[in-house]
């Protein structure tokens, strides 16, 4: 087996597809893969449960695709840091400052960006946000939402339950606990799809986004009202508009396209297997196991960025230098032999094992919350589409280009139209 080093050549396996400019795996090749699983297995027999991949073309980093591996990054703080500062190769200038990666990688000045002390008076905050989110009215909100969604397009008997549907759902939620109205919401849409693609146009849309929310925040400052952002301008912990501005960012950025990432993969599912909708629609399963099988196989963060070793260490058999940065393979890591069987339904089981969330200090604050929002949207669409069969080959549902996360970019379905009243 190859020692690890990333910057050794990789086995003939490895290479196979691999990048040219690093002989790696590319994290977007992954992403994009009509089954990942297959590609994590190959990594897996190279190199165990920690693979060199390619970030970006030129770009190295590690793949941590074992359940305990993760755990052990998580929860270390002291050896494993979220501050990107220290990324060795962003020092040195192999990563360039307008790379495609930034908004999801460089150092930011909010709770993701610090450990230990630092990170826990940053992290009050949401977690004080999220406490006081009320889950029923919550319930209804999104249930109204959604239910307004579905009247725009059911007459036509056919929609793209992406864009139509689920793209605005958890932008439009979240947006109206921050107080941010519709138009606004939708603004923001943009902005976040380009920060999650890692692409060149990621630089341009995190500013945007930051821009609106900027906007937004200063409006509060002159009109108090009772939502999210103000609570937030209120909070004792944060200490200048940066660290609001930047709490507003981390909370809305990760509540959204995690939470549509969940509804979209859940109703893709729903259309496509056959067994699981079976078991849902004859009550056998409820929409929470739908949902907690989605965590399993396709989890909203397929791979989290980042960690970066503080020192020299070895992590699953790979030597690992200060400076690296690892990702972790939360989808990788829920199909780890170690910690399941193939072939086991978790569903069946009700085992809620999975790292869909991550794990330790930089664990995802609003899980529950998503999955208010994402159980309402499933609910709806089901109950007021009766009959909805999908209408494209499920092997041709297209991918959002993202090494971070799996969205279908489309999810064109056909239904009976409702009966027109008289």
């Amino acid at each position: 087996m190859p020692s690890g080093d990333p910057t050794e050549h990789p086995t003939p396996a490895t290479t196979e597809r691999a990048s040219c400019t690093t002989g790696l795996m590319p994290l977007s090749q992954i992403t994009a893969s009509s089954d990942p699983a297959v590609l994590y297995q190959r990594l897996r027999n190279d190199w165990g449960p920690v693979a060199p991949v390619e970030l970006e073309p030129g770009v190295r980093g590690w793949l941590v695709m074992g359940w305990a591996d993760i755990k052990i990054i998580a929860s270390n703080e002291a050896l494993y840091s979220r501050d990107a500062r220290n990324w060795r190769d962003l020092k040195n200038g192999i990563v360039a400052q307008d790379s495609g990666l930034g908004p999801m990688m460089f150092w930011r000045a909010n709770v993701i960006g610090h450990d230990g002390r630092e990170h826990r008076r940053l992290r009050a905050p949401l977690d004080d946000l999220v406490s006081h989110i009320d889950p029923r009215r919550l319930r209804r909100s999104v249930e109204s939402l959604c239910t307004d969604l579905v009247s725009g397009f059911a007459a036509r008997g056919k929609a793209d339950l992406i864009s139509e549907y689920a793209a605005s759902i958890p932008m439009l939620a979240v947006a109206g606990l921050f107080g941010i109205e519709t138009r606004t919401g939708f603004q923001l849409l943009a902005g976040l799809m380009a920060l999650f693609g890692s692409g060149d146009d990621s630089q341009a849309g995190n500013a945007d986004f930051e821009a609106i929310l900027a906007n937004v925040m200063h409006a509060r400052r002159s009109r108090p009202a009772d939502d999210l952002t103000h609570a937030l301008i209120t909070h004792p912990n944060l200490r200048n508009d940066d660290e609001i501005l930047q709490s507003m960012v981390v909370m809305i950025s990760a509540g959204y396209e995690t939470t549509l990432i969940w509804i979209a993969q859940t109703l893709r599912l729903m259309l496509t297997d056959p067994r699981l909708a079976g078991r849902v629609n004859g009550g056998r399963l409820g929409i929470d196991e739908a949902l907690d099988e989605v965590l399993w196989r396709d989890p909203p963060m397929t791979h989290m960025p980042t960690r970066f070793a503080l020192r020299d260490t070895e992590l699953g058999g790979r030597s690992i230098r200060a400076g690296d940065a690892l990702v972790l393979g939360l989808a990788a890591a829920n199909s780890d032999p170690q910690i399941r069987t193939s072939g086991e339904s978790a569903v069946s089981l009700g085992n809620r094992s999975y790292l869909a969330f991550s794990m330790g200090p930089h664990q995802c604050p609003s899980r529950d919350p998503a999955r208010v929002i994402t159980r309402a949207a499933v609910e709806t669409a089901l109950t007021r589409l009766p009959g909805m069969k999908l209408d494209i080959d499920p092997a041709q549902i297209p991918l959002r280009p993202s090494p971070w996360t799996r969205c279908p970019a489309v999810l064109p379905v056909v239904f009976p139209p409702p009966p027109a009243t008289a």
